[in-house]
């Protein structure tokens, strides 16, 4: 498994810059407020039924910018509108509410995955982008995450990082995803802990380096950690 790990970590630096002690940019997939549902037609009844049944699609918190605007058309039109909604107009509007919420993910420049399962979607037909939403970004996600965590063992971090991307790569996409968000921080500032005691070993130290030495073993914060190591070290 290590070999194989290695393998893909190597693959990754070959892909872009190694993101040894950075912090990704995207851990996991925000939650959408988009129509992710849109069926073939809604049942028909009355006038009186069609209404109720559009009022309910505006009381739904899913239902996006399009649905509302144009639920709110059929209301204030005839009846023969209300049919049109129900059987063709809800579908139509949900669709573009997906095709919005699908264009501000791309916006927020998502990783490689995303990108691409993002831009198939949006290339595809209305049940590609119900998909993708339902399903598949939260799937792409994980795959820029385990990217992200390949990229960051390929720089040849300490035991602690190691050990936490290990757990996280054999894990659960929530498990990738807390890694990213926290669990690199804190495995980091493990390591750094250790580097910063042997370095207090060091023979013919001088006070001051001492004196921060112990400063941060009795109570540093990983950023302090993070800094000494690669800068504060070498200003005393």
């Amino acid at each position: 498994m290590k070999l194989t790990r290695t393998a893909l970590a190597l693959t990754a630096v070959a892909i872009a810059p190694a993101l040894l002690l950075a912090t990704p940019a995207l851990a996991s997939a925000a939650p959408v407020k988009a129509s992710v549902t849109a069926p073939a037609g809604a049942a028909l009844g009355s006038d009186t039924e069609n209404a109720a049944a559009i009022a309910k699609i505006l009381a739904d918190p899913a239902s996006g910018k399009s649905v509302i605007r144009a639920a709110n058309a059929a209301l204030s039109g005839t009846p023969e509108d209300r049919v049109a909604f129900l059987t063709t107009g809800l579908a139509k509007a949900q669709d573009e509410d997906n095709t919005v919420a699908i264009l501000r993910i791309l916006a927020g420049k998502p990783g490689k995955g995303v990108t691409r399962e993002a831009n198939k979607a949006l290339d595809g037909t209305p049940a590609d982008r119900v998909a993708f939403l339902a399903t598949g970004l939260a799937k792409a996600q994980d795959e820029d995450n385990t990217v992200a965590i390949l990229r960051i063992l390929a720089g040849k971090p300490g035991k602690g990082v190691t050990r936490e991307i290990n757990k996280a790569l054999d894990g659960t996409a929530a498990d990738r995803v807390a890694f990213l968000a926290t669990g690199l921080r804190l495995a980091q500032a493990e390591d750094d802990r250790v580097a910063v005691a042997t370095i207090l070993a060091r023979p013919g130290i001088s006070d001051a380096l001492y004196a921060e030495i112990q400063r941060l073993l009795d109570g540093g914060t990983p950023e302090e950690l993070r800094y000494f190591i690669t800068v504060g070290q070498y200003q005393f």
